[in-house]
């Protein structure tokens, strides 16, 4: 199973990513963890659902590989980027479960809890050497779960300060 060969790959809580120092690996920021957001207001007629859409990029980041709505596990491919480009993965999830989401080739990994009757979305921005390759990103969800999912590049975020 591909989420058992990266067992000595970073496992970062949703909220923000740091490598082990020890590990030699440069640091990896989640640029912009976003809050979960509720999906309570009504699509306009016509329109899909959140749930259904993959997450959007921030201005000035360019896709690199998406996947619409689904569940259960899955493979996303994504392109090549500039170098000194980070690389943005954004989750989207709605159901009861947790996802397992796995990078490659940069070997970083999220959980992701998803929760009925609620949309959360989470962006991560990965700035490592590496991360302008091409590659996959790995998901593993119960079918409960329904999911998206946006890659894309951009410049990296500036040093968040520390918490003090």
């Amino acid at each position: 199973m591909l989420l058992s060969v990266l067992g000595a790959a970073l496992l970062c809580p949703v909220a923000a990513c740091s490598a082990d120092p020890s590990d030699g690996k440069q640091p990896v920021r989640a640029g912009r963890p976003t809050p979960s957001r509720s999906a309570t207001a009504a699509p306009a007629h016509g329109a899909r659902p959140p749930e259904q859409k993959p997450p959007e990029l921030d201005a000035g980041e360019t896709p690199a590989g998406r996947q619409k709505a689904t569940t259960g596990n899955a493979e996303i491919g994504f392109a090549r980027g500039r170098k000194g480009d980070a690389l943005v993965v954004a989750v989207r999830c709605q159901g009861t479960g947790t996802m397992k989401v796995a990078v490659l080739p940069v070997h970083v990994s999220f959980p992701l809890k998803c929760l009925a009757g609620k949309v959360s979305t989470v962006y991560h921005q990965i700035d490592v050497t590496g991360a302008d390759r091409d590659g996959t990103v790995s998901v593993e969800a119960p079918s409960a779960v329904r999911w998206s999912l946006t890659v894309g590049r951009g410049a990296p975020a500036g040093e968040e300060p520390p918490t003090g």
